[in-house]
């Protein structure tokens, strides 16, 4: 794992983007085609404008898959991942060959589909972020860090739910749904790479845990210490707590 830090959102969301290009270039080239696993959130914001942004990606041959996605909401709905995905990086990049997480279906049904086609060939980058409860996609603490499964069905805790409120998405607390399908721990290692991104403050507590504290299923993002292909990038914000010894020894 590598651990960059930089001055501010902005210039850690180019650098990001760079390479995340570069992963996607290179697999278009060494075998046709491109997979990808993509988040949503706030945190992604920057990063996902780089991105798409960036010339020489042929996104008619990438292929996305979707991280993690409330159950009961529409796609309609602000809140949705779906329509996130849809605003921020299908409809900018024109890619045609995605599976998103319909949260209005059955959520067995979903994820058997979903992980039918996830399954068929090994995923070359992963985009994760680490939530204020340093949940990876939701994958709240106590996070399953055993199950093979490709997709579970998660209830989300009240920090989840109060980040998503705080956030923005949602006018109430009991507005924020209470269960979601997200990709597993398992699930999201066996990506080739995987590329964290995590800024400002509000994430300096998670970042401190995940990655000055011990790798436990209660600070389910420190997991991504056991992937030799991660690069977590921070800002001098969410990196404020985090011991120099730690940046310096995984940069």
């Amino acid at each position: 794992m590598v651990i960059k830090c930089f001055n501010d959102k902005h210039e850690m969301a180019k650098v990001a983007a760079d390479q995340s290009a570069t992963i996607l270039r290179a697999a278009i080239q060494i075998r046709g085609k491109a997979r990808l696993i993509a988040a949503t959130g706030a945190a992604q914001f920057e990063f996902l404008a780089a991105l798409t942004s960036l010339p020489g990606i042929e996104w008619s041959r990438v292929e996305m898959f979707h991280l993690d996605e409330y159950i009961g909401l529409p796609a309609s709905h602000p809140a949705s991942f779906c329509r996130f995905l849809q605003e921020r990086l299908i409809q900018k990049t024109g890619i045609k060959h995605y599976y998103l997480l319909d949260g209005e279906q059955n959520p067995a049904d979903v994820i058997r589909q979903t992980s039918q086609a996830l399954l068929s060939a090994p995923i070359d980058v992963a985009f994760v972020g680490i939530g204020e409860n340093g949940h990876l996609a939701f994958n709240d603490p106590p996070a399953d860090f055993e199950t093979e499964d490709p997709y579970l069905v998660v209830t989300l805790d009240e920090a989840c739910r109060r980040q998503q409120l705080g956030e923005g998405w949602f006018a109430t607390l009991e507005e924020v749904p209470r269960r979601a399908i997200s990709m597993s721990i398992r699930q999201i290692l066996k990506a080739k790479k995987i590329v964290c991104i995590v800024p400002d403050a509000r994430k300096a507590k998670a970042v401190q845990a995940c990655f000055d504290g011990e790798i436990s299923p209660l600070v389910p993002a420190s997991i991504l210490r056991t992937h030799p292909g991660t690069t977590v990038y921070l800002d001098v914000h969410s990196a404020t707590l985090l011991n120099p010894a730690t940046l310096a020894s995984a940069s």
